[in-house]
């Protein structure tokens, strides 16, 4: 039996047991999941190693790199920059970053970098992972590319350089960095785990992610919207959007080095606790049990769930639904039910809230494996979570 540590409230019992199977038969070396209720912290779990190949325990506090989940906490600050009047989503982008108008940019608004919509998911010329840490380096070769479509035509997914582009429009309406923002005005006063740039004095929490076999067990829910062999051909061709986008560092930097996690990449750089995930996303939906208020207004919430984004992705290769940041419910990244809403991370995490049922749910995992948009692993805790609360 896997030692799985935490607590269960009565009635989310099947979220523990699949959280245990996944440590046991379905390749998780360490990992965390939490679920918020209606404010509530209902299950709160954690087990296994801090390091895929070592034999430190994860432990309470461990937090975990989480790659794309980032983009959902990374999403807020704009939301509640619009909330505050601070900055227009139907704007163009060079209204507040006028470098960007460059390449044909001038009308691209807001909204089309949240969407997947601005053309912009790859570089001509990839960043080394020093130029990509520097701060400078990604703003300003974003700044002069080119699209890669008609902005606003179609969409494909921004792996990379979401973050750059959302870290820079951030620094230029309110001369912070988006990490900052976030750490000031969210994580810090809703007392949240979650760094877009890890403090040095927090470096000791952090466990290190690995890329691990997958168990050879039936996959269910997978990435297969368009037949397996497209998107095989896609990640095999050096040249299609697909290693493009998910190249723009070149070679591909350490996401366990301590420059890594203190740069703050917006799109995939985050640091977090599952807990502390699901306690955001729990805050989007409305107040906590423990007096915080809610962080989206009813209309904000409306805004960042609403289909934006639908169809076939130009660099996933299957279908996709995106709202303002958030990717939303569907076949290939199935989620609670229709109205959810939140981000997978690629390798296993995931992390999303459900307002029809007042749910917000986090799964944060330190075993890498061949999944973008839908890993078993989450798959199965939500199926589990889903049977739970249909029970409840």
């Amino acid at each position: 039996m896997a030692d799985v540590q935490g607590t269960v409230a009565d009635g989310w019992e099947p979220v523990r047991d699949a959280f245990r199977a996944n440590l046991t038969e379905r390749g998780d070396r360490g990992a965390a999941v939490a679920v918020y209720r209606d404010g509530h912290k209902v299950v709160d779990l954690w087990g296994g190693l801090a390091d895929p190949h070592g034999d430190e325990p994860w432990r309470e506090d461990t937090a975990q790199v989480v790659r794309s989940v980032t983009k959902g906490p990374a999403a807020a600050v704009l939301h509640l920059l619009h909330q505050r009047g601070r900055l227009d989503l139907d704007a163009p982008v060079g209204t507040y970053w006028p470098e960007f108008k460059a390449a044909g940019k001038e009308r691209i608004p807001v909204r089309h970098l949240l969407t997947h919509r601005a053309g912009l998911p790859v570089l001509d010329t990839p960043l080394t992972p020093g130029q990509a840490l520097d701060g400078v380096s990604g703003p300003r070769a974003i700044a002069a590319q080119a699209p890669a479509w008609e902005p606003g035509t179609a969409h494909g997914y921004h792996a990379q350089t979401y973050g750059w582009l959302l870290g820079e429009l951030v620094l230029r309406v309110t001369g912070r960095t988006l990490g900052r923002w976030f750490a000031d005005e969210v994580a810090g006063p809703y007392g949240l785990d979650i760094w877009l740039g890890l403090p040095a004095e927090q470096a000791h929490r952090v466990g290190r992610i690995a890329d691990v076999q997958a168990p050879s067990v039936p996959l269910s829910r997978g990435l297969r919207v368009r037949p397996k062999r497209e998107v095989a051909e896609a990640w095999g061709d050096p040249g299609s959007l697909t290693r493009r986008a998910f190249g723009a560092i070149a070679p591909p930097p350490d996401e366990n080095a301590p420059a890594y996690l203190a740069a703050g990449l917006a799109g995939s750089g985050g640091v977090a606790t599952a807990r502390s995930l699901a306690r955001f996303y729990a805050a989007l939906l409305g107040d906590l049990g423990d007096g915080a208020r809610r962080l989206y207004a009813p209309a904000t919430l409306t805004q960042a769930r609403t289909e934006e984004s639908n169809g076939p992705d130009r660099v996933l290769v299957v279908g996709t639904r995106f709202g303002l940041g958030y990717m939303l419910h569907g076949p290939s990244c199935p989620m609670l039910g229709p109205g959810s809403f939140g981000h997978p991370g690629r390798g296993g995490s995931l992390a999303f809230a459900d307002p029809e049922t007042g749910l917000a749910f986090a799964y944060v995992t330190n075993s890498l494996q061949k999944s973008v948009t839908s890993d078993p692993r989450a798959q199965a805790l939500v199926r589990a979570l889903r049977r739970a609360a249909a029970e409840g």
